[in-house]
């Protein structure tokens, strides 16, 4: 009796440590993965040159903002008190379009970056879920957010460079 609950203590030891050893896990940078993609680089530089459309447009609302102010100092002293407060809600009305303007120009290119980097990321997750399967890990680690400051190299690998044959472009 005690030999069979030896074997069966020692074959259990045994199948835990056969686990163990085949046991791998996966570690890579998300963020990084996602920068070097081409369709990442695009979209960045079309970004880039959307938000310089807005701001060049910003900086003109700014600028017929700055005019309107000036002549409003120039003319105030000369200015009827209807033309004053006529010009001063002008102001008032000027500044607030220039302010809802630059809120608004906000949420539309974080909409427009938002929109353009879901497809991004579809096609990224993919791969690291497809490498996950090839490779047989149990999970891919993204170390961007530095919560595994060890990983040991005997149970995991990077899986960078798997996921990078999968996300660029063949050459």
């Amino acid at each position: 009796m005690k030999k069979l609950l030896l074997s069966i203590c020692l074959l259990c030891l045994s199948l835990t440590a056969m686990a163990q050893a085949q046991t791998k896990y996966g570690y890579l940078s998300y963020n990084a993965l996602l920068r070097a993609m081409p369709e990442y680089k695009e979209m960045r530089l079309y970004m880039d040159t959307l938000r310089m459309k807005y701001e060049k447009e910003a900086q003109y609302n700014q600028q017929e903002f700055e005019k309107m102010f000036g002549d409003y100092l120039q003319g105030q002293k000369d200015f009827p008190k209807n033309i004053l407060e006529k010009r001063q809600r002008d102001l008032q009305e000027a500044m607030e379009k220039n302010l809802a303007f630059r809120h608004d120009a906000d949420s539309l290119l974080k909409a427009a970056e938002e929109e353009m980097t879901e497809p991004i990321r579809k096609k990224l997750n993919a791969a690291i879920h497809d490498v996950g399967i090839e490779r047989g890990y149990e999970c891919i680690i993204n170390t961007d957010i530095n919560v595994y400051p060890f990983v040991h190299q005997a149970v995991s690998e990077d899986a960078t460079p798997f996921v990078e044959e999968k996300i660029m472009p063949k050459k």
